[in-house]
């Protein structure tokens, strides 16, 4: 919009503006008329040669009139001129200004248009994706409504019954089989709580054992009698499992419950058959323990006789026979000590040369009567005291040399025996020039039950339990049995045993006052011979053959001084006298000592009661010494008191009599594996105290202490034993009782580290 007139009249009108138009027009005048005169000067000069001065002056007047007026039109003119330039400027840059907004208002509109375009794209894709999705959702709801209907018509046939109830306590879920016991259908149940349905004496509620406690802290299974309307009786294996969310809150309970009745059956069955089994072997061994007290007891009697070297050889030997079988008849009566390898295993002291004296003569008897030779060959000290078992190693031995004459027609039986006294092992083997073992049986001698099918054998072969007993024998005294044997030139079977020797014991004296005895014995021979060796101790017995002839006596008698009570009497038995004498206040504090031909089951028996002591049939007089002397001794009574007194002011933390014997029973292995044992249980234990305690529910924290009580006593932790009796009985203080428990904790994992250096150090 720019012309070739614009500056030079922009510039003019910014003289105007800067000069002022009256200062600017006389100026403009001046100018004009010199001009004008100028230029007639200059006319006047080339057209007449000369200056004509008339015709400058009408051209100064001329130009003096109009100039004015030719100024005031210019001056007007350029102003204008300017203005509108000004404005067509000012116009064309708003309108430049407008194109641009415009343009950008078009390249926005653009921008927006695109942007929807591609959110509309963007719908589109989600509305597909959602419709895919949906799609998807509906496919998967249709699966899941299969599969839950199949696992409903699983759950609904199966033989087992399950429900499910919420945090609340409220039945949630159920299947056919819970229905079908609960006799309810699943809409009677569901939502409402188990009380509110059944009463606790109810025969459902034995199902529901839970469902007073509103929520189970762990697992629980248990065996449970369900008994129909019927009659009939059902067991069930019930499962309770406790359900927990990712944060830790009870959230229900599932039940499971699978019908057991068959196999509870036939475990009763079994149970029932086991105990007819132990009662026959009770009967028919107290019967043969009669005749077998005779055989003892006379052969103790002719022992104090005067008899020939030979002859007191002899008698001896019949007397330690009778004796061991009665220790035997002692393990016929519990025969699955046996299959558990729990054979009572009493070491004491033993002299070396009469034990081996006693089995050559068994042995010469034998042989003699089969007409074999018997050879006897020992090396080392023979008058030695040795820390065996005698009865067990005597019936390992016995065992070997029967069998040893059994298959022996002919040739010679030796035993050899040898004493390492650097290596502390004893060393047994009997060999025979019998008909010898096949190698293919050598590694299947020692089993159970086991018998040659060697037909030259099965006329004089037993009952296949003879080399299986004596194995477990040998190694429930830390020993090693083994056989070498070839057809038809003999046998050697070998017994290694560790040997402790012990000192010489000299026979004291026992300072042991005269007694009045009352004896409750209704077997005639028995009597007789615990009577004359309580005569010969300078004793006086009073017999009782019956139970009221027993009360009657203790009624009458005033200066009974020690009860010494037979289990199985023809009116009673002896729990019941020995109930009767612990509940009459004079009788209370008499000693009793059983008698019995099972001192573990009597015991066992007798344990709600207060039993002095307990004696094995036939009696052993060392037993029977023993006892006289701790009961009444004054020298032993001192040293039990001295004993009490020791444990009173200093608490004794391990029970080290039990741990004692039981690592001379079954080995220090066997005992730290149990301790192994208590370890590996002593957390839940622990945690089942905590978790009763905070919940404080009494029944169950009892329970809980009273099995930690339990298993602390099986591994002769007596501290523990103690104290978590008192959880049991004694009264419970809630208030600070976590404390006590951590405590407790603590005291017990130290008292197992004393338990685990105790037996190393055995």
């Amino acid at each position: 919009m720019q012309g070739p007139v614009h500056p030079q009249v922009k510039a003019f009108a910014s003289w105007i503006r800067a000069w002022g138009k009256l200062k600017l027009a006389l100026i403009c005048q001046l100018l004009f008329v010199l001009c004008a005169a100028l230029l007639t000067a200059c006319y006047g000069i080339v057209v007449g040669n000369s200056v004509d001065w008339a015709l400058i002056k009408g051209s100064v007047l001329v130009s003096a009139v109009f100039g004015p007026l030719f100024i005031a039109f210019l001056f007007y003119l350029v102003l204008h001129l300017d203005a509108a330039l000004s404005y067509l400027e000012d116009s064309a840059h708003q309108e430049r200004l407008l194109n641009e907004g415009m343009q950008d208002n078009i390249r926005q509109l653009n921008f927006e248009i695109e942007e929807r375009k591609k959110a509309f794209q963007a719908k589109r894709r989600a509305i597909d994706e959602l419709r895919k999705e949906i799609a998807e959702r509906k496919k998967a709801q249709i699966e899941l409504e299969e599969q839950s209907l199949l696992i409903r018509s699983i759950v609904d046939s199966s033989p087992d019954l399950f429900y499910y109830r919420d945090e609340t306590g409220r039945f949630a879920s159920c299947n056919k089989m819970f229905e079908l016991i609960m006799g309810k259908t699943a809409s009677e149940l569901i939502g409402h709580y188990p009380a509110d349905i059944y009463t606790e004496d109810s025969a459902q509620s034995a199902i529901l054992t839970e469902y007073e406690v509103s929520m189970q802290p762990s697992e629980l299974t248990l065996d449970v009698q369900f008994v129909k309307d019927d009659g009939q009786v059902l067991w069930f294996e019930m499962r309770k499992v406790p359900f927990y969310d990712r944060h830790g809150r009870y959230i229900g309970l599932l039940g499971f419950g699978r019908d057991i009745t068959s196999r509870k059956l036939a475990e009763q069955a079994l149970e029932k058959a086991y105990q007819d089994k132990g009662k026959f072997i009770a009967t028919l061994s107290h019967e043969l323990r009669t005749p077998l007290n005779g055989i003892v007891g006379l052969s103790r009697r002719l022992l104090e006789t005067k008899l020939s070297k030979q002859q007191h050889g002899w008698a001896n030997t019949i007397f330690s026979s009778a004796e061991t079988l009665g220790n035997i008849f002692n393990d016929i009566i519990d025969l699955d000590k046996i299959d558990r390898q729990d054979l009572d295993i009493v070491y004491q002291s033993v002299s070396l040369k009469q034990f081996i004296n006693d089995i050559a003569n068994f042995a010469e008897l034998l042989c003699q009567q089969k007409g074999l030779q018997f050879t006897l060959q020992c090396d080392g000290p023979l008058d030695i005291n040795l820390k065996l078992d005698p009865t067990r190693l005597r019936q390992v031995l016995w065992n070997l040399i029967n069998n040893a004459v059994k298959f022996t027609a002919s040739g010679e039986i030796s035993l050899h025996c040898q004493l390492d006294t650097e290596a502390g092992r004893l060393h047994f083997s009997v060999q025979d020039t019998g008909i010898g073992i096949a190698g293919e049986e050598l590694e299947r001698i020692f089993d159970m039950y086991y018998k040659s099918n060697d037909g030259r054998r099965l006329s004089i072969m037993g009952s296949g339990i003879g080399l299986s007993v004596s194995r477990a024998l040998v190694e429930a005294m830390q020993g090693a049995i083994a056989v070498n044997s070839v057809v038809g030139q003999g046998s050697c079977f070998s017994v290694d045993l560790p040997a402790q020797q012990l000192a010489q014991e000299q026979q004291q004296t026992i300072d042991c006052p005269e007694l009045t005895i009352l004896l409750v014995e209704d077997v005639p021979l028995n009597a007789e011979i615990a009577t004359a060796l309580l005569e010969q101790r300078g004793h006086t017995v009073i017999l009782a053959e019956t139970g009221e002839d027993a009360i009657a006596l203790l009624e009458t008698e005033d200066d009974i001084d020690l009860v010494l009570l037979d289990m199985q009497l023809p009116d009673m038995d002896g729990e019941q006298i020995a109930k009767y004498i612990r509940e009459e206040p004079h009788l209370a504090s008499l000693p009793i000592v059983i008698l019995s031909a099972n001192v573990r089951k009597a015991e066992q028996q007798l344990a709600n009661l207060q039993i002095n002591d307990a004696l094995a049939k036939p009696i052993n007089t060392a037993r029977l010494d023993q006892m006289l002397a701790r009961l009444f001794s004054p020298s032993a009574v001192k040293l039990l008191q001295a004993k009490d007194t020791v444990e009173v002011t200093e608490p004794q933390l391990l029970d080290q009599a039990t741990l004692n014997d039981y690592i001379q029973s079954l080995g220090k292995d066997a005992v730290k594996r149990s301790a192994q044992l208590f370890a590996q249980l002593l957390p839940g234990y622990m945690n089942r105290l905590m978790e009763t305690a905070v919940q404080r529910q009494l029944t169950e924290f009892q329970e809980a202490a009273h099995k930690l009580k339990g298993a602390a006593a099986s591994v002769g932790l007596l501290w523990v034993q103690q104290q978590a009796k008192r959880f049991e009985q004694e009264t419970i203080n809630w208030q600070g009782l976590e404390r006590q428990l951590v405590d407790f904790h603590l005291q017990t994992e130290q008292h197992l580290a004393a338990l685990f250096e105790y037996i190393d150090q055995a």
